[in-house]
């Protein structure tokens, strides 16, 4: 009977209503509760919880509208067999994410069903999405704010039902991650193409901290490899297609910089890859042929999305930094 393996308690700074939609969607994520198993009545769940009956049949309500369980007449309530519903919250919808949604939803059973929303890296916009979904989903994908410190909103969230992507901190005790090291990574990638970059004279990272949600961490490997290398270099917040001369290599981070760059190029008649070298962050397919090849430093997002998908199917913890790696390209 569910109610031998339902354990219902009212949570801290969640409400009676919320507590009771997380006991049930927990016991389901966890396999306590599987489909086709049978809920207790209204009156049975008020009794046990100790919650009012309003508060069990509007719980009920919302659990039905998110498929975690279906009723019928005559038979009660009981687990659906579409019972898994998956809250997916990422910061924007570039190419590169399209891609990790691609494969973490081609990867995932035809069963599971997922919430797909974007915060835009706005913190109020994080907190309200994350705290509105607390307790209301078997389990939770989310791409956190900031690569410092995971976003305090996120503790409302079991640590058991939750995977961190992309940005965050390795070093909590606690819950699961897939994420990128934007420093010591990226020296090692820079080093790689090393003696394509001794080409140039000068390195110029296009960056803005205040208008690109990057993690600082990238401009620091920059800098600390220039030094090592002996490599002039210099951030500019914004891209100049008319103050582009022979000599230099561009690292750009965001798309819309890298359209500037190479429209630069085409002004001032510069060779990329030869007059001119040019990197970005984060492949996409447009990468691959856009001037004829962007060398990039990249993670996969496509195994960023497989990996993702093996956390809801298993529901095995994992921490892991993914790699990151440097393709080189016509641009270098």
């Amino acid at each position: 009977m569910a109610s031998n393996v339902l354990i219902i308690r009212e949570q801290k700074g969640s409400t009676k209503l919320q507590s009771l939609i997380s006991s049930v969607t927990e016991a389901v994520a966890t396999g306590s509760l599987k489909p086709g198993d049978p809920l207790p009545s209204v009156n049975e769940m008020s009794r046990i919880s100790g919650f009012s009956r309003d508060t069990v049949v509007k719980a009920y309500n919302l659990l039905k509208k998110q498929s975690v369980i279906e009723s019928t007449p005559a038979k009660g309530f009981f687990v659906s067999g579409n019972s898994s519903k998956v809250f997916m919250l990422l910061d924007d919808f570039s190419a590169f994410k399209e891609q990790l949604y691609r494969s973490f939803r081609e990867n995932l059973p035809e069963s599971v069903s997922v919430d797909l929303l974007f915060h835009h890296y706005n913190p109020q916009v994080f907190e309200q999405l994350v705290t509105q979904a607390a307790g209301r989903y078997s389990m939770y994908v989310v791409m956190n704010i900031s690569n410092r410190k995971l976003h305090p909103a996120l503790s409302k969230i079991d640590p058991n039902r939750l995977l961190v992507l992309d940005m965050g901190d390795e070093s909590v005790e606690q819950g699961s991650f897939l994420l990128q090291n934007f420093e010591s990574a990226v020296v090692s990638c820079l080093e790689e193409g090393l003696e394509l970059l001794k080409k140039y004279k000068y390195f110029i990272l296009i960056y803005s901290e205040e208008k690109t949600p990057h993690p600082p961490d990238t401009e620091n490997a920059l800098r600390a490899f220039c030094m090592m290398h002996g490599l002039a270099f210099e951030v500019i917040t914004e891209a100049h297609p008319e103050c582009m001369v022979p000599g230099q290599v561009y690292f750009v981070i965001t798309d819309s910089d890298l359209v500037e760059v190479l429209k630069g190029c085409r002004q001032s008649g510069l060779s990329l890859g030869s007059d001119v070298g040019v990197l970005a962050y984060n492949d996409t397919p447009m990468k691959e042929i856009a001037g004829n090849g962007i060398t990039v430093v990249t993670a996969d997002f496509s195994e960023m999305g497989r990996k993702a998908a093996a956390f809801i199917t298993n529901k095995q913890p994992v921490r892991e930094l993914l790699p990151t790696r440097l393709i080189i390209r016509s641009s270098l």
